[in-house]
């Protein structure tokens, strides 16, 4: 048993109305690009090597910079990690700030590994340094 109102349907509509699914595909692009700028990624926080707006260190830092071959310089001298160590825990004692000058194309395993010793010699402030774009 057939309806007349199927039928009608069925025979007199040729074609589908896409404007309200194309409404909803951008209402729901438009939501997941809103919500995908509020996740938070945890991890330590660093200017990148280039920045549009970099704030400027008013005090003296002690520098630590990497070469482009990931070797490591502490006031301008080539040093090992292990006496980049034994540096850091100096300064830690004197409860100086650190500066560490990357060079753009350094590894950055590199750059984290010294971070992190700096952070497990007890200094609180570190940071990294950047050219204005």
């Amino acid at each position: 048993m057939r309806f007349r109102k199927h039928m009608e349907l069925e025979h007199g509509l040729r074609q589908i109305d896409i404007a309200p699914l194309i409404d909803m595909v951008f209402q729901l692009l438009i939501f997941f690009m809103l919500t995908s700028s509020f996740v938070m990624q945890t991890g330590i926080k660093i200017n990148l090597p280039k920045a549009s707006s970099p704030e400027t260190v008013r005090f003296e830092n002690i520098e630590i910079i990497i070469s482009r071959e990931n070797v490591a310089y502490f006031n301008g001298r080539v040093v090992t990690t292990q006496e980049l160590i034994t540096h850091v825990k100096e300064i830690a004692k004197k409860k100086l700030p650190i500066l560490i000058k990357a060079d753009r194309h350094a590894s950055l395993g590199r750059v984290v590994e010294i971070w992190d010793i700096c952070r497990q010699a007890g200094i609180s402030q570190i940071n990294i340094a950047t050219t204005q774009e």
